[in-house]
């Protein structure tokens, strides 16, 4: 167990490889109520979030969502998250949720309500001391599909629906999670949840810790917000250009530095390395020119892949080094380990 964003979580529970690749070819359970969980409520409501994000949220309609990022006046990335839009009720306007993360939930909220309650929308949190848990894997539609005694196979990826959980209570179900793998996130009241986790495990499903949700993420080249991403790095820069629509002719904040970075060209790019035989990068590492000299940037997440059998990083390094194929090295204990550039993300199913 450590300490995490004000929250006792858990590292591991049989070990970070055993529920990584329980994940990969079964299913696993995480624990994930450390997680903020907003709604935004009234008229207008996607109008006035739209003017804080650079996706075009009216590409999504009811039981639908999207990844997106919130963003400062510089184009760099306050957090990133997942807005789901639950559809419009009479007399009470529009509602989204927003999945936000943990170490940003108090800033973000503070934040979003001095932008949007001006404007006459009800921001509230819906999490409470609820729980928030994420069922990830091949597995996992039937396990769910099992406890529902329902077809979700009409729901698709960033779907989401309520879902009565026979025994157990009620669930806001989303086709979402941050492993690269088939699944789903439950938010359910505290002893819904509870009674949840405990079926699940009691079936034989794998609790999972923060060390194999790492390890799965980083396979899936998911960004980790405070590493990956921060507050001086451009959803450009990080790769997340596909979040980015210019095209859309609606003003939002920082949309002015994305237009010059697209029309003059980026200075520096997150690339995906993978390491020759068993040399283990790790955050903050130096990466290096292939034929030694001064870095030229640094590992943002590292480490081994359990599904690859080999190490892999992601990294800022200058846009001439970022094309698939360069030839790069990683210091190591005081030694440089060749590294290439390699399409991201290292694992897809």
């Amino acid at each position: 167990m450590v300490p995490f964003a004000g929250w006792e979580m858990a590292v591991q529970y049989a070990g970070l490889v055993s529920e990584h690749q329980a994940v990969r070819r079964h299913c696993g359970l995480f624990d994930i109520s450390h997680m903020g969980v907003l709604e935004l409520r009234g008229d207008g409501v996607k109008d006035a979030l739209q003017a804080l994000v650079p996706t075009d949220l009216f590409r999504i309609g009811p039981g639908e969502a999207c990844y997106t990022v919130l963003l400062n006046e510089a184009g760099g990335i306050r957090d990133d998250l997942i807005v789901y839009d639950r559809g419009a009720t009479a007399g009470e306007g529009e509602t989204l949720l927003l999945v936000i993360n943990a170490a940003c939930a108090a800033s973000d909220t503070a934040w979003l309500r001095s932008q949007l309650e001006p404007q006459g929308i009800q921001l509230r949190d819906v999490k409470g001391d609820g729980v928030l848990l994420a069922l990830q894997g091949p597995e996992a539609p039937a396990r769910l599909e099992s406890l529902a005694h329902t077809s979700l196979t009409g729901l698709p990826r960033f779907g989401h629906r309520d879902l009565e959980l026979p025994g157990i209570g009620q669930a806001f179900v989303a086709r979402t999670g941050y492993t690269g793998e088939d699944g789903f996130e439950l938010l359910l009241g505290r002893e819904a949840g509870l009674a949840l986790w405990q079926r699940l495990l009691a079936e034989g499903v794998a609790p999972c810790g923060l060390g194999a949700r790492d390890s799965l993420r980083l396979e899936a080249a998911m960004p980790l917000y405070g590493q990956d991403i921060d507050a001086g790095t451009t959803p450009l820069e990080a790769g997340l250009g596909w979040l980015v629509h210019l095209e859309m002719p609606k003003p939002f904040i920082g949309r002015e530095v994305l237009e010059r970075q697209s029309a003059e060209g980026l200075q520096q790019r997150l690339v995906g390395l993978e390491l020759n035989g068993r040399a283990i990068p790790r955050h903050d590492y130096p990466v290096l020119p292939a034929d030694g000299g001064a870095p030229v940037g640094r590992v943002t997440s590292g480490g081994w892949s359990p599904s690859l059998e080999r190490g892999i990083a992601l990294a800022y390094v200058p846009v001439e080094l970022a094309r698939v194929g360069t030839s790069l090295a990683v210091e190591i204990r005081g030694k440089a380990e060749p590294a290439q550039v390699v399409k991201r993300p290292f694992y897809r199913r």
